[in-house]
């Protein structure tokens, strides 16, 4: 009888997280192809994706650096590869305005910022120091990145309405379900850069379907202040990380 391993666990989940991940990556294609039907990015903003391939990129360095990184790999390589193929569609129909703001996004974060901390941790840092490092800028970038959308999304798109309309059950459930797997990946791999980021995914999932099932039969009282693309804005941005 086959005895499971903390290997075979590992294994098992990072290729499920690079299934329920792959969708996710795919989760922002109806926007995409809305842009293409009507050849405008409408209200539409790039800052998602800029940032979607930022975090992509860092996980990505930080998959090379580590011994046992295949998964990570794996899924970063597609993720950056869609949001690149996300990020052309946009500069193609985009406005003047919108092209030189992506542009400057780009030139200051995916190769200012990046090309920093890859030379600066290449150059001052070495071996076990170096991965460490990469991983605790991974795991605060994706806290940050994580905890700021999701706590607007939960107060303006639910609290402030007091509807559900905007954030799916599904959506919540893909969110912590994706949570769950690569915390369990990051269990068994020993990498607590993977973990911690994945706990506060796994509770803000928990508390947006709390919220759903509060407020799913509650009266919705749409803001007029909140915008449709404002909110599709920072849906996006949450799926994509």
């Amino acid at each position: 009888m086959a005895i499971l391993t903390a290997s075979h666990m590992a294994s098992a989940f990072g290729i499920l997280g690079n299934i329920v991940s792959f969708f996710v990556y795919l989760a922002p294609l109806s926007t995409f192809y809305r842009i293409y039907k009507k050849k405008s990015t409408e209200g539409f903003q790039s800052t998602p994706y800029a940032v979607a391939l930022f975090s992509a990129m860092l996980l990505l360095y930080h998959g090379f650096l580590k011994t046992n990184g295949l998964m990570i790999i794996t899924i970063n390589t597609i993720g950056c590869a869609v949001e690149v193929t996300y990020l052309l569609v946009f500069m193609i129909y985009a406005t003047r305005e919108a092209k030189i703001y992506t542009t400057k996004l780009l030139i200051m974060f995916n190769v200012g910022a990046f090309g920093l901390i890859a030379l600066c941790t290449f150059l001052f840092s070495k071996g076990h120091q170096r991965v460490t490092i990469v991983g605790w800028i991974c795991a605060v970038f994706s806290v940050s990145v994580f905890a700021a959308p999701l706590s607007i999304m939960m107060y303006r798109l639910v609290i402030k309405t007091k509807s559900v309309e905007y954030m799916p059950f599904a959506f919540s459930f893909f969110l912590t379900l994706c949570a769950i797997i690569w915390f369990l990946y990051g269990f068994f791999i020993k990498d607590y850069y993977i973990e911690i980021p994945n706990i506060l995914g796994f509770a803000f999932g928990i508390a947006q379907m709390a919220l759903y099932i509060v407020y799913k039969y509650a009266k919705k009282q749409i803001s007029p202040q909140v915008k449709l693309q404002d909110l599709g804005t920072v849906i996006n941005l949450v799926m994509l990380i």
